[in-house]
């Protein structure tokens, strides 16, 4: 089985939608999807989400399920290293990477930080919601692993954001959020790929294939919007800055 994450367009997210930029990718996007069969579609409930897929949805002519848990991983922290109450990751890396616990997938959710706001309790909701998900498809979590009770090889859509997509990658190869959401860049409409194998039958694992991918964009005359990321040097006044 393989699942399809897309991460919506570029995102107006005052009005939680998407901006012009982002209608041009979500429609590229829908593009490159259209030409494949899906068992099945889930999305975000977030307006960002939802635009994205509708371009999609339509070139296929299905339907999506809108999954609470997929919305953005919502879980605000106090910021040690600025001050600020905003989302779990984008730490200064001379801050987290200090604590031997964000690299590890048992306790990263353990520190006084994120004990504070519930971070962990929202990284079980997103788990079980995934668990469940996949389990309705034929593959049920048996301790770090799937027992495969229904293998197949459908194709599966979801669209939701950069950080929830993170904790459901983690979990899915059983590595740390806080690392992904460090290590990893999704621009806006990226395109990740996330594989069963069962080299033992009835015991399945998943790994990534492709993550990130906007080849899409590059194919319709576009590069894909820097929101993802952070200055590439802190002299570069063009690029995002904190």
């Amino acid at each position: 089985m393989k699942l399809i994450i897309v991460r919506h367009g570029d995102p107006d997210y005052e009005h939680d939608t998407l901006t012009e930029t982002g209608k041009t990718e979500a429609a590229l996007a829908a593009r490159r999807l259209a030409g494949h069969k899906f068992a099945a579609c889930y999305v975000s409930p977030l307006g960002r989400a939802q635009d994205t897929a509708k371009y999609t949805l339509d070139a296929l002519g299905m339907e999506a399920e809108t999954l609470p848990w997929l919305r953005e991983f919502r879980a605000a922290i106090l910021h040690p290293d600025t001050g600020d109450i905003r989302v779990a990751w984008d730490w200064l890396p001379a801050v987290w990477t200090e604590e031997p616990a964000y690299y590890d997938k048992d306790r990263w959710a353990e520190t006084d930080v994120m004990r504070a706001h519930h971070v962990g309790e929202e990284a079980q909701r997103v788990y079980a919601g995934l668990d469940a998900l996949l389990a309705k498809h034929g593959y049920v979590r048996a301790g770090n692993y799937y027992c495969a009770e229904r293998p197949n090889t459908d194709a599966i859509l979801l669209f939701c954001h950069f950080g929830v997509e993170c904790v459901l990658l983690a979990h899915l190869i059983g590595a740390s959020p806080m690392v992904l959401w460090h290590g990893l860049c999704a621009a806006p409409s990226a395109i990740t790929v996330v594989s069963t194998e069962e080299r033992r039958k009835g015991i399945a694992s998943f790994r990534i294939n492709t993550f990130g991918d906007t080849a899409h964009l590059y194919a319709g005359g576009r590069e894909p919007s820097f929101s993802a990321r952070f200055c590439e040097t802190f002299d570069n006044q063009d690029e995002r800055h904190d």
